[in-house]
């Protein structure tokens, strides 16, 4: 059975006691809504505001993000930036790429957003950075690799904020169906058990894990 873990009227009742989002945010927000089949991959208003205040108490120097989509996580990211901090983000699909392109092209912080089109696994070893925050978005079976290709370069203090970790309410479901909601039942497992970090599962949208590096 499908569940909807996050009730919508809670979300629409804490989206009105939320900052706006930015306008440039709103219309990406309209567009994607409007143009892609998959919209319900935006992170959209609430999410959105909750990653930009959580980089702007950071202040992170570089940041990165694995899965753009259209760039509106990116960009609510970037908002906590440091002045000469950079933000990498790696997409495979070259639809998304062009669209997040386009979007990183209008924004005034462009010259900060660093945009990787590719396979995450490849690329992810090629970017020499000490990372303050990592956002993983992309495909959920991959989510594990990732997660052990980036921890090592990930500050003391640093944060991995992990999304769709309640995968549309699936992983509550017994038993598991499905490779993606598997997938992520094994990925919050494992963090759970990693002493390295300390985690936090949030229950925003389709569920956010909150991972410090000890």
């Amino acid at each position: 059975m499908f569940l909807d873990p996050i009730n919508e009227i809670v979300t629409k009742y804490a989206e009105a006691f939320s900052s706006p989002e930015p306008e440039n945010l709103v219309q990406i927000a309209l567009e994607t809504i409007e143009q892609h089949p998959h919209h319900h991959m935006l992170s959209g208003h609430l999410q959105g505001r909750f990653l930009s205040m959580v980089s702007k108490l950071m202040r992170p120097d570089y940041i990165l993000e694995i899965g753009s989509f259209t760039g509106y996580s990116a960009l609510c990211l970037v908002e906590g930036l440091t002045p000469g901090g950079q933000l990498h983000t790696i997409e495979l699909r070259p639809g998304e790429v062009a669209t997040t392109r386009e979007n990183f092209n209008k924004s005034p912080n462009s010259g900060q957003l660093h945009l990787h089109e590719g396979e995450a696994a490849t690329i992810i070893p090629t970017l020499a950075y000490t990372w303050d925050l990592v956002f993983i978005d992309a495909d959920k079976t991959g989510y594990l690799n990732y997660y052990e290709l980036v921890l090592p370069r990930l500050r003391k203090g640093g944060l991995i904020i992990a999304d769709n970790v309640l995968f549309h309410g699936e992983v509550l479901e017994q038993p598991l169906k499905g490779k993606n909601a598997k997938a992520i039942q094994a990925f919050n497992e494992y963090v759970k058990n990693d002493e390295r970090v300390e985690q936090v599962l949030v229950t925003l949208r389709d569920g956010l894990l909150l991972v410090q590096k000890k």
